[in-house]
């Protein structure tokens, strides 16, 4: 399974980007979608995740500004990020998590990330 991420950029404080991930390959069922960022010098940390059926967590810092969404029929995860800050700037990575067709009668978990994608925020 391979996951491909785009929408990063550079944006003025108070702005908005969306991101996306697409997964491809032999896939049978994607339960988790979710999005890690890291900054310079910082550990990878959680932004936010959605579940298979709809179930959402954000990470403090991001509530009420970033939205996760999902489209199961195109296998891709959204991340509708407002009202930016300059300490939102980071290397964003989709991570997806669910099962894949190994071969006509196995059926395999996987964990796979995207490739990550840069968000830069101007003050």
């Amino acid at each position: 399974v391979q996951l491909q991420a785009c929408g990063g950029g550079l944006v003025q404080a108070g702005g908005s980007l969306r991101l996306s991930c697409a997964a491809s390959g032999n896939i049978f069922r994607i339960n988790d979608m979710g999005w890690y960022r890291q900054a310079p010098g910082k550990e990878r940390e959680l932004v936010a995740v959605i579940k298979r059926g709809g179930f959402t967590n954000y990470a403090d810092s991001v509530k009420d500004r970033f939205t996760i969404s999902r489209d199961n029929a195109k296998n891709t995860a959204y991340l509708q990020m407002n009202s930016l800050r300059p300490e939102d700037a980071a290397v964003y990575y989709c991570n997806f998590r669910g099962l894949y067709i190994r071969d006509y009668d196995h059926i395999d978990s996987f964990d796979g990330w995207g490739q990550g994608t840069q968000v830069t925020v101007s003050s």
